[in-house]
């Protein structure tokens, strides 16, 4: 079955690897904004250090931006999967390096329920966590699209069903 475009993109839930959730940092960054906001409309300590509300108000807006960027998608998607031909591309995030696997490169893929494992000729191994996929339509997409990858290029494909609960 031919793809209809020449590249798919898949979406990926951003790595949440902070121990504070997005909600909760958006509190914090808003308190310090509200809290920022009273000492400078306050008349209190404007003969002394009171530059330092201003400096403070700036990186509170920084922080709330860095928030913003990192957890949602402000400047579009900044977490994929993307099978372009030849090439299977993964992107971490919007600070992260993209890493680009090539299909002559790639040896086997495994997939497991919620784990796909790419293994180079060169022996490395890299692991994506099928619970950055967010839905299981979205789920279901990118294994058909690993399956057509495989197939397309040859590569061993491994999958692994889920064990039955019970």
């Amino acid at each position: 079955m031919p793809r209809a475009t020449p590249t798919t993109r898949i979406r990926l839930r951003p790595a949440d690897t902070s121990k504070v959730p997005f909600w909760g940092q958006l509190l914090i960054g808003s308190l310090w904004i509200v809290y920022t906001l009273f000492l400078i409309t306050s008349d209190q300590g404007i003969q002394d250090y009171h530059f330092l509300h201003y400096v403070f108000l700036v990186f509170s807006l920084v922080y709330i931006g860095y928030v913003l960027v990192h957890n949602a998608p402000v400047f579009g998607t900044q977490s994929y999967l993307e099978f372009t031909p030849g090439y299977i591309v993964h992107k971490g995030g919007l600070f992260r390096a993209k890493q680009v696997f090539a299909a002559e490169s790639i040896e086997a893929i495994d997939l497991a329920p919620m784990q796909l494992r790419i293994r180079l000729r060169s022996n490395d191994l890299y692991t994506l966590s099928l619970r950055e996929v967010k839905g299981p339509k979205r789920r279901e997409k990118f294994k058909m699209e690993i399956r057509q990858f495989a197939a397309e290029y040859k590569i061993a494909l491994r999958e692994t069903a889920a064990a039955p609960r019970g």
